[in-house]
């Protein structure tokens, strides 16, 4: 086979370093990855206007909608891959990625003709202000018809990953950020195309990341070089894997309708309100990536050292880990709060009034911070253990939260009410998944006693855990 593929387990060292030098890859590449809508926003908002940005904004919740059920669904799809890799059955492996790779191509044609079929309808149920209703069709409408690009560039990317492999796709999303960026420029500076220009460039960005990360897996990773018997149905197989993968696309798709409730509320409040949570929302998300990244890195070690029946490893990485990104969210939200106001204005300039309102955005939001990091950190971990059916129930826990904020806390509170939306959702997914991970960490610790009992025999546990609640 071609080239020199170097497996990287996280399944052997010390926990906390493997896990911190797994994570900085990672991290960096979901900071060139946010440049996809970052570029688009800041370039978008200083060249073409409030009303402009307010349009790309205005869609971010049916984005989430569609795109977070793309890239959920790839990540639990890609747990299973770990956990055979962990595992040392490699067979197993490839049959995993071939699995994975028919369900995606599948689910993004069905998502592709519905999601272009009905985003006008979507916006409007939305209440998309008149004003923007246009640029915020024509935007996302081209987002959309790229679904297939963006599936393909997460599932790769996923899978990579799960064979302890950070770095690589880190650096296809460094060359597609850039991608991105000049075609920013010459698209909408250049062609003057507007916010459709800003479509374009992402999804061709999305097209380049996901034909470097094809053609490096197929010169240089055995592994992952599947066949047509790769592919052939089996009912078990296909079902362990929708299993999987079905209820963290669901997931962030219900998370996602909590966003799309949480939009319509501030479509009702005004453009100015759509505009300071767009760039303030930017923010945000550039600053939670470091809680984000280590919980993805968890899902994969946890997964890895699940094949390996390394029950006290998890354990012990995850202990340490939770203890060090807590302390970082508290001094994060320091900084955000103080900090945040001046970020703001590289997005919209000195517009004081919506100024005004991103503050108040970061001093409500930021304040949660530290629920947003338990949040990640248990989510992913219970993941790899193969929680899938936990996602779905946290998920409907923010969902829930947010409605209450949005029906409750914005006709007294206003702004800082739809804002208050955030840490009310961490809170309540937060009460679910540390109850389920309390848990967790019972069985497993039971599973590491029974292995020092049996000596030369690991404890074994079946492929789809039992710990799992949904099955107790």
């Amino acid at each position: 086979m071609k080239g020199d593929f170097v497996v990287r387990t996280l399944t052997e060292g010390r926990p906390l370093k493997l896990i911190l030098w797994f994570t900085l890859p990672l991290l960096i590449g979901n900071f060139f990855q946010q440049f996809y809508n970052i570029a688009d926003t800041l370039i978008v908002g200083q060249t073409l206007g409030v009303k402009a940005l307010a349009a790309v904004g205005a869609t971010g919740g049916i984005s989430f909608l569609i795109i977070g059920f793309a890239q959920g669904m790839t990540t639990g799809l890609s747990l299973l891959t770990a956990r055979r890799f962990g595992a040392h059955d490699f067979l197993g492996v490839r049959r995993s990625f071939g699995v994975s790779i028919v369900i995606s191509l599948v689910v993004a044609i069905l998502l592709t003709i519905v999601s272009l079929l009905f985003t006008r309808q979507f916006l409007v149920m939305m209440a998309t202000p008149t004003a923007i209703l246009a640029q915020a069709v024509t935007f996302i409408r081209i987002i959309f018809a790229g679904i297939i690009a963006s599936m393909a560039f997460n599932l790769l990317s996923n899978m990579l990953r799960a064979l302890g492999d950070s770095r690589t796709p880190l650096i296809f999303l460094v060359i597609a950020s850039v991608v991105n960026i000049v075609l920013d420029f010459v698209l909408i500076m250049g062609f003057h195309l507007g916010v459709a220009g800003a479509g374009y460039a992402t999804v061709t960005a999305q097209v380049v990341a996901s034909v470097l990360c094809l053609a490096y897996i197929w010169r240089h990773i055995p592994y992952l070089q599947v066949t047509w018997r790769d592919l052939k149905w089996d009912k078990s197989l296909y079902w362990e894997h929708l299993r999987m993968g079905l209820p963290l696309g669901f997931q962030s798709s219900v998370i996602a309708i909590g966003a799309i409730i949480l939009q319509v509320a501030l479509n009702d409040l005004g453009t100015n309100a759509v505009a300071a949570s767009t760039a303030a929302s930017k923010i945000d998300q550039i600053a939670t990536l470091p809680m984000m990244s280590l919980g993805i890195t968890l899902g994969t070690y946890a997964a890895q050292n699940y094949g390996a029946q390394a029950y006290g490893r998890i354990i012990k990485g995850v202990r340490q880990s939770l203890m060090l990104s807590v302390g970082f969210s508290v001094i994060l939200s320091g900084v955000i709060i103080f900090s945040g106001r001046a970020l703001v204005t590289l997005f919209i300039g000195n517009d004081t009034a919506v100024l005004d309102l991103a503050q108040s955005y970061f001093l409500v939001v930021a304040s949660g911070y530290v629920f947003l990091d338990i949040l990640f950190v248990m989510r992913y971990t219970l993941q790899g253990l193969g929680y899938s059916m936990i996602s779905i129930v946290a998920g409907i826990a923010e969902l829930a939260m947010r409605a209450l904020a949005v029906f409750v806390l914005v006709k007294p509170f206003g702004y800082a009410g739809a804002a208050a939306a955030e840490p009310l959702a961490w809170i309540g997914s937060c009460i679910v998944l540390v109850i389920t991970y309390v848990r967790a960490i019972r069985h497993l610790r039971k599973a590491e006693q029974l292995q020092l009992k049996v000596k030369g025999e690991p404890a074994q546990l079946s492929a789809t855990p039992k710990l799992e609640l949904a099955e107790e």
